[in-house]
């Protein structure tokens, strides 16, 4: 009996090793460890769903490959990691009623209508995407503008950063907001007149968001499938899911379970209590084949530019008297801080203001003598900077998280709120790695989209989608193709503690990639902004093809 089992053993892994497939004939980019770019034209891959050989032209694989696939000469490179994205939200997003395309008011309010009219179900209409400054309102829309189109419905609408939301008459109402209603701490309340106009700034939003149904379970796993399927079109095959609550986790574990899981969440929880519900004194292990992991959690030391929320040194030039919210004190922020890194949990903290970003950076230095050892705290944004504090992002192995296309939605907006003069350190990639910070690229999906060639054009031209402004605007803050590659692979993998599984295609790392259209290291910014991807593929094996 015991030489029958060694027999069948033996044959079983005889078969096992046997089982590893060839992608040949590519044109083959990944990073090496000096974040160098490094060519191969083959990719042998493990049964396991690891790599297990570079190859170059003509180089002979170290094992026989069971399966063979043509890379007919595409060009591949490793799947691409998203540092900061909001999943569940990206997947609510296409479910819901999406305003981010609508450049009036007007055209907003067609769409409202024209959506209460197609969807007479669930009652309350929730959806996000307006922004203000895109319509060129010079003010917030109110309750009233939704009213005049659907007056019977309660209607709840994010604005486009997730940082203000817009109410109607029948959702104050039912919400129980009234002119008595106070602004919480961290929030706002604008009103009109007396009487709340409609829109809740920030910690505001809760007074409204929770009189709002709860979606049901299977329109939550719909939502999750969702957004995972606009990821994986879009060559996406990790992300930082920055916010997750324990009703998000289920979700995600279901799929997981179900053997849906196919992107690679690394998970900060939204706030402490969920962050100890679901991981109790210490971070998840990887689950799922290093699918799945709760890494640490996500703070918030402010709110928005476009909402007036960002927590800003000086006031505003477009609205002198206001500095923005500042979410936290002081001792709060170290308290909460400390609370998640005793427990080995990482600590990543929005920021946008330059006040908020002095806030987070002073507590850093504080918490770094007690907390010792490799942090990697994250400063989420990092929008405006004092030049002053920039330094001061390359100690105590500070992360600087950051979203390109964030630059080419704002600096119009950036320039009123502050004036040009005011803004030698806003969104200074550049300048972060000239002070040592590793530099990880996201796109805070689904406020942005999600396709990280949009982000990887900015960050070389630092130019939007008709090339304005023209050479760039701040241009000096532009990096190269190889750094802006490196962000949105090695570095964001690295900035969630996953560099030794998951970013670049190494000998030992999960075989993650995408075939795409053209040559991205060989494309001019325009060029690579309209990249697509053919194929997908995540541990080796495919997940999404474009048809």
């Amino acid at each position: 009996m015991r030489k029958l089992l060694a027999a069948l053993a033996a044959l079983f892994c005889a078969h096992a090793a046997a089982a590893d497939t060839l992608v040949e004939n590519v044109n083959g980019y990944t990073l090496g460890a000096n974040k160098e770019i490094v060519r191969f034209t083959g990719l042998l891959v493990g049964n396991d769903g690891r790599v297990k050989q570079l190859l170059q032209r003509r180089e002979r694989p170290a094992t026989r490959p069971d399966y063979r696939v043509d890379g007919r000469g595409r060009t591949m490179i490793p799947g691409l990691v998203d540092a900061h994205g909001h999943v569940m939200g990206l997947g609510f997003q296409a479910l819901q009623l999406d305003l981010s395309d609508t450049r009036t008011l007007q055209e907003a309010q067609a769409k409202l209508a024209a959506y209460a009219a197609a969807n007479p179900s669930p009652r309350w209409i929730v959806g996000r995407g307006w922004n203000q400054e895109r319509w060129g309102l010079g003010r917030f829309p109110t309750a009233a503008d939704i009213d005049s189109v659907v007056p019977g419905r309660p209607v709840w609408l994010e604005r486009v950063d997730g940082h203000a939301g817009w109410a109607n008459s029948l959702a104050l109402k039912e919400a129980g907001v009234t002119a008595a209603s106070k602004s919480p701490p961290g929030g706002r309340i604008e009103t009109a007149g007396r009487q709340p106009s409609g829109i809740f700034i920030d910690a505001a939003m809760q007074l409204v968001d929770k009189a709002v149904p709860p979606p049901l379970p299977r329109v939550r796993d719909t939502a999750f499938d969702t957004a995972q399927n606009i990821l994986l079109q879009n060559g996406v095959t990790a992300v930082a899911d920055m916010g997750t609550s324990a009703d998000d986790w289920l979700v995600i574990r279901r799929a997981g379970d179900e053997g849906r899981l196919n992107v690679r969440i690394m998970s900060y929880a939204a706030g402490i209590e969920p962050l100890l519900t679901v991981s109790g004194t210490e971070p998840t292990p990887w689950l799922y084949d290093s699918k799945l992991k709760m890494v640490g959690v996500k703070l918030y030391s402010d709110g928005a530019l476009g909402s007036r929320g960002a927590w800003l040194k000086q006031p505003y030039k477009d609205k002198p008297g206001e500095k923005g919210l500042a979410f936290l004190n002081d001792a709060t922020l170290r308290n909460l801080m400390s609370r998640a890194a005793m427990d080995g949990f990482q600590v990543a903290v929005h920021a946008i203001g330059d006040a908020a970003n002095a806030q987070l950076l002073d507590a850093i230095e504080e918490l770094a003598g007690t907390y010792k050892g490799d942090r990697r705290w994250r400063i989420e944004h990092a929008q405006i900077v004092d030049p002053a504090d920039l330094p001061r992002f390359g100690r105590n192995g500070i992360i600087a998280s950051m979203q390109p296309v964030h630059q080419t939605s704002d600096w119009r907006m950036a320039e009123a709120r502050m004036g040009l003069g005011r803004l030698g350190g806003a969104y200074a990639w550049r300048s972060m790695i000239a002070n040592g910070a590793p530099l990880a690229f996201g796109s805070d999906f689904p406020v942005e989209s999600s396709n990280p060639f949009h982000g990887l054009a900015v960050a070389v031209s630092r130019e939007d989608d008709q090339g304005q402004p023209p050479g760039g605007w701040l241009p000096e803050q532009k990096v190269t193709m190889a750094q802006a590659f490196a962000g949105f692979t090695r570095d964001a993998a690295f900035a969630g503690f996953a560099e030794d599984r998951f970013g670049t295609l190494e000998p030992g790392k999960m075989a993650d990639f995408i075939f795409i259209d053209r040559d991205i290291f060989d494309a001019a910014p325009r060029e690579i902004r309209q990249t697509q991807v053919l194929e997908t593929w995540v541990g080796g094996r495919k997940v999404w093809e474009r048809k």
